[in-house]
Parts: C-alpha cells; sequence; structure tokens
C-alpha cells in the first residue's frame, strides 16, 4: 500500500513493512503549525479545535502539544461536529475567551463554514489550518472571509522542475493539480517503478525493493525509511489570498 495523502502517524506505526506514503505526518506539521503561531503570536490568546477525524484531532493535538512544551497554554481546546451548517455557538464561544488566533484540525467544508461565520458574526480571529484547507473548495465556501487564512502544506509540487510535464498535460485536460494530486501521481510512480524493478507485481518481491534506493518522481527524488514514511518530509506555511494561495515560508 503507497498512499498520497495519510498523514496520520498510525499509518506506518504499525510495524509492517509493506505500507508507505509519499507525504508528511501530522506531527510533523502540527510541530510546524504550533512554531509558526509562537513565533507569529506571541502573546495571543490561541484557540484550537478539530472535527474528532483522525487527522484532525491529530493535527490539532500536536500543535497544543508543541504551544504546551513551550509554556503557552490554549484559552479554548474544543471539538465541533462535522456535517453542521450552523457553527453560531462555536463562533461565540471563541469571541467570549477573546481569541485571537484559531487553528482548526478538520477538512475544508467546516473549516470554510466556520471561516466564514466567524466574519459575519464580527470575530477578528486569525485563522490556520492544516492541508486539508489546500483546496479551492475551501475559498469557495469562505469566500472573501479566507482572505489571509493560514495552512501548512509541504512545498508546492508544482514549482519542482520534475513535474513540469505532468502538470502541462493535466492543465491540456482541463485540470489544476492543486492539493495531493501531484502526490497521488508520484505514488503510481513509485509503484510503478518498484513493480518493474521486481520483474513482476508481486507485495512480496516488490515491498523490499521500495525500502532500497529512491525512485524518480514528480515530487523528486522519493525514498522510504524503515517505517515506509518518505524521507525529507518538509511543511512551509501557505496564505490564502484572492482566491489563490502562496507559500510564506516558516
Amino acid at each position: 500500500m503507497i498512499s498520497p495523502s495519510s498523514t496520520n502517524p498510525a499509518l506506518t506505526e504499525s510495524g509492517l513493512n509493506d505500507i508507505f506514503r509519499v507525504c508528511g505526518r501530522d506531527d510533523q506539521q502540527g510541530v510546524v503549525d504550533g512554531e509558526y503561531i509562537l513565533k507569529h503570536f506571541s502573546g495571543k490568546k490561541i484557540a484550537v479545535i478539530h472535527d474528532n477525524s483522525t487527522a484532525g484531532r491529530g493535527q490539532a493535538e500536536q500543535v497544543k502539544k508543541t504551544l504546551n512544551e513551550h509554556g503557552v497554554t490554549e484559552a479554548v481546546f474544543d471539538s465541533y461536529m462535522p456535517g453542521q451548517r450552523d457553527y453560531a455557538a462555536l463562533v461565540s464561544k471563541l469571541k467570549l475567551a477573546g481569541v485571537s488566533v484559531l487553528f482548526i484540525g478538520g477538512y475544508h467544508t467546516e473549516a470554510g463554514l466556520i471561516t466564514r461565520q466567524l466574519k459575519e458574526q464580527g470575530a477578528q480571529i486569525q485563522v490556520m489550518g492544516g492541508d486539508a484547507l489546500m483546496t479551492d473548495e475551501f475559498w469557495s465556501i469562505a469566500g472573501n472571509a479566507a482572505e489571509g487564512v493560514l495552512m501548512s502544506f509541504s512545498p508546492d509540487p508544482r514549482n519542482k522542475p520534475e513535474a513540469k510535464d505532468a502538470i502541462a498535460a493535466l492543465r491540456k485536460g482541463g485540470y489544476e493539480p492543486e492539493g495531493y494530486t501531484l502526490y497521488s501521481y508520484a505514488a503510481v510512480q513509485v509503484i510503478a517503478d518498484a513493480i518493474g524493478r521486481a520483474g513482476k507485481a508481486d507485495p512480496i518481491k516488490v515491498a523490499p525493493l521500495l525500502h532500497q534506493g529512491t525512485t524518480k518522481t514528480v515530487l523528486g527524488d522519493i525514498g522510504f525509511n524503515a517505517k515506509g514514511d518518505v524521507t525529507g518530509s518538509t511543511y512551509v506555511l501557505y496564505r490564502w489570498h484572492a482566491g489563490k494561495y502562496s507559500e510564506v515560508g516558516n
């Protein structure tokens, strides 16, 4: 199994040698998010919320852990119910607590609604999120309220020279390779390369080869550690502006 987007640490902590991912882990991402908050929003009241999903809660708990390890206690740590349309009670709670920075561990639909409703209720709160906000649908849902929202993701693979041909082909077909598109492309490249080296599509023969050397992909050269995690994974922050997002570093 090679996942393009499964970020929960537990995926590769099972001890199995035939599970891999080409993306990073929530514990890596949450540290970057937490350190960004510490660096850029010192002294501000912070809220950390999540949707109780494996990914959302995992990111939120790592952000909280990072803050706490540096002596910062969040003003609010709470969960919300996904699938709802009205988050007015949550917004009121955040306003009452005097929150200035909100980290949302959850998917773009609810994050978009919460962001929009914060603006509608006049809350001046800086919103942050994880990789699930890396989709144009987030802006479609939040509208102009998404202006300035921050999110973490790996460095944009569309900027990699190795991805140039694949991007051109996808765009020619009318599709913009946002989010995890190129990660999915790379996952297929990795498995295809290993099958080619093994001479057959036999997992018992293919898996050991994935632990050896690297594969050239649209993401660059990809290799895996003993757990099946991609080596050298990094995260950076992005900011939404005028319906587009761009990297702002750390």
